[in-house]
């Protein structure tokens, strides 16, 4: 028989270097943990504050559409004082109709200033050409004063609001006599 030769001292520092340090290896655990854990948290915090976003926003949208025509209603207000004032002198024993003409005419301008202010402006197509994107036609009549399929007469106005039609302006079109 023959004796299994002893390993040498170079060999038993190998073994040695090769077994892993586990204080080291655990140490290095704990540290990979913690560093999860911190991480772990700070989503948790990311996503608390992103729902807080969404929920503010959300709030903010609700208050928007609340009140977000306020400016505008507060202007209409003064509109409307101005014709209850013309209802009330209308109702005057000694009334005279060029009087409520004029308060109807400043009334009339007030309004178009507020819609104006809002970007609303008027469609007005008198002797342009007929455009269907624009104008309804009501009837067709034989005229020789306008150019077919041209507007004759305007019945209801249009208004547009910036590039948007609001309501299209009812038209009465020429056609050849």
């Amino acid at each position: 028989m023959t004796a299994s030769p002893e390993p040498t001292v170079d060999e038993t520092a190998a073994a040695a270097d090769a077994q892993p340090d586990l204080a080291a290896l655990s140490a290095q655990i704990e540290e990979l943990r913690a560093q999860a854990q911190s991480a772990k948290e700070a989503q948790l915090r990311a996503l608390a504050e992103l729902d807080n976003v969404r929920k503010r926003a959300e709030r903010e949208i609700d208050q928007s559409r609340k009140f977000g025509v306020e400016k505008l209603l507060n202007e209409l207000l003064g509109i409307s004082d101005s014709v209850e004032l013309g209802i009330q002198a209308a109702a005057a024993p000694d009334v005279q109709v060029k009087t409520i003409v004029e308060g109807l005419e400043l009334t009339r301008r007030q309004l178009v200033a507020v819609l104006e202010k809002q970007g609303v402006s008027q469609v007005d197509p008198k002797g342009q050409p007929f455009n269907p994107d624009f104008h309804e036609a009501v009837s067709m009549v034989p005229s020789s004063e306008v150019a077919p399929n041209h507007v004759l007469n305007v019945m209801q106005k249009g208004y547009k609001l910036h590039d948007r039609l609001l309501r299209p302006a009812m038209v009465i079109v020429a056609r050849a006599p």
